[in-house]
């Protein structure tokens, strides 16, 4: 099944942490996050859900800890 709640939930944490400049504050963290949930988009259009799920869920707690160091 694909992983349509995970894909969503790294995209919103995505912008949370964006809202919170951690593009500028964070880009290291914040970078591999975006990424991360890039290759999730490109494994789920490839049908290949598990590695879709994985890839969005470590690009989730990526966004997540770009937002709270960003915050900071």
């Amino acid at each position: 099944m694909a992983p349509v709640q995970e894909m969503s939930d790294a995209r919103q944490a995505l912008r949370a942490a964006e809202e919170v400049g951690a593009p500028v504050r964070v880009p290291e963290t914040y970078e591999r996050s975006r990424l991360l949930l890039e290759q999730a988009e490109g494994s789920l259009s490839a049908g290949e859900f598990q590695a879709a799920r994985r890839k969005a869920k470590e690009a989730k707690a990526l966004a997540i800890e770009a937002r709270i160091r960003s915050a900071d």
